[in-house]
């Protein structure tokens, strides 16, 4: 017989990977968000809300119009570059997820990074070493 070549795909993470538990009734961790334009967001970034608008955008620990603040942690990639995305899901309560599926914002420091942590641990997202 002919022997196939396997090609070896390193898969992007999944929301498997990223969500290790949530409360499943009437979808009790899972809120649907708008995700402002000009961004394109992976799965599992954490994102802060805008208060002018109620839109979320990618965490900014710097800012001071709220996205600075997390409110969740995106449940799938979003490509928000050319308009508002209204259908974004995030894990927004009562949820455990694995560290190595959380994306940071790039220049963030150890210390908001554990402000960061201790928030979303005040709404029940608990970020977990994994294997």
């Amino acid at each position: 017989g002919r022997i196939q070549a396997m090609n070896v795909i390193n898969e992007a993470l999944n929301l498997g990977d990223l969500v290790k538990y949530e409360e499943d009734s009437l979808n009790y961790s899972r809120d649907v968000v708008t995700v402002e334009a000009g961004q394109n967001l992976p799965l599992g970034c954490i994102v802060g809300r805008v208060i002018a608008t109620a839109k979320v955008k990618l965490l900014d620990p710097g800012a001071e119009d709220g996205s600075h603040l997390p409110v969740g942690i995106l449940l799938g990639a979003v490509d928000a570059t050319l308009i508002d995305r209204e259908d974004a899901l995030i894990l927004a309560r009562h949820g455990v997820v694995a560290s190595k599926a959380v994306v940071w914002p790039v220049e963030i420091s150890t210390e908001q990074q554990a402000a960061i942590t201790a928030q979303l641990a005040s709404l029940g997202i608990l970020i977990r070493q994994s294997a």
